[in-house]
């Protein structure tokens, strides 16, 4: 199995320089991974970068918290479009799930959606603050938010990725949304076993390490 094909090799770091983009794009070209994940600054430098490589620009909308205005998340993801990103990760709103006002995060999810057009839309739940039931109940609004992927962490809370969280959203939303792991996913065979479920996506900043088969642990 190729798993470097699966990788959203991840760059997050609110102190990242512009020295670890270069590392980090030179990197994902090295093991071919899908796509780079980095933060919306980096996209002009991380776009000169990638030129005449097949590595996608992913980027992070309404991130880590989620919190911010819909119309905000629009205008981010919009920005991130216009400067060369190929997919967009926002956080869904924690704040109206756990309020359930669930017709504001669908519009929060769909506007962003709307937005962006064919651009491939991940939605981050943060499994870490939801109760099973809550997973599917976020898993739901995103399918009827048409979005492309359902992704479980920011990598940013208490924990990450879940065999036991994927294998909800997966018979949740069965073949009708991809699904994105990240958070905690530092070697080879714990990637394995995410793909091995169905799992679309990884997200991780221990890529080189998977790549390399390296037993590692916790990635953050």
């Amino acid at each position: 199995m190729n798993i470097n094909s699966h990788i959203d090799h991840t760059l997050l770091s609110a102190t990242a320089t512009e020295r670890d983009i270069i590392d980090h794009c030179n990197q994902a070209k090295k093991h071919q991974f899908y796509s780079v994940c980095i933060n919306s600054c980096y996209i002009p430098l991380a776009k000169q970068l990638l030129n005449g490589s097949n590595v996608k620009i992913c980027t992070v909308v309404g991130f880590p918290l989620g919190a911010t205005a819909t119309s905000s998340k629009v205008s981010e993801a919009k920005q991130a479009i216009n400067d060369g990103a190929h997919e967009i990760d926002m956080v869904m709103n924690l704040g109206f799930f756990k309020s359930k006002n669930y017709v504001e995060v669908f519009k929060d999810i769909k506007d962003v959606k709307s937005a962006i057009g064919k651009i491939p839309l991940k939605v981050i739940l943060e499994i870490s603050e939801l109760s099973k039931n809550g997973i599917v109940k976020a898993s739901e609004i995103c399918l009827d938010a048409k979005v492309d992927f359902i992704k479980t962490s920011t990598g940013f809370t208490k924990s990450g990725a879940t065999l036991t969280a994927v294998k909800i959203i997966r018979k949740t939303v069965r073949k009708n949304c991809k699904i994105k792991a990240s958070g905690g996913i530092g070697d080879y065979e714990t990637a394995r076993k995410y793909i091995d479920i169905g799992v679309e996506r990884i997200g991780t900043s221990k890529g080189v390490a998977i790549s390399n088969g390296e037993l590692s642990c916790a990635d953050h």
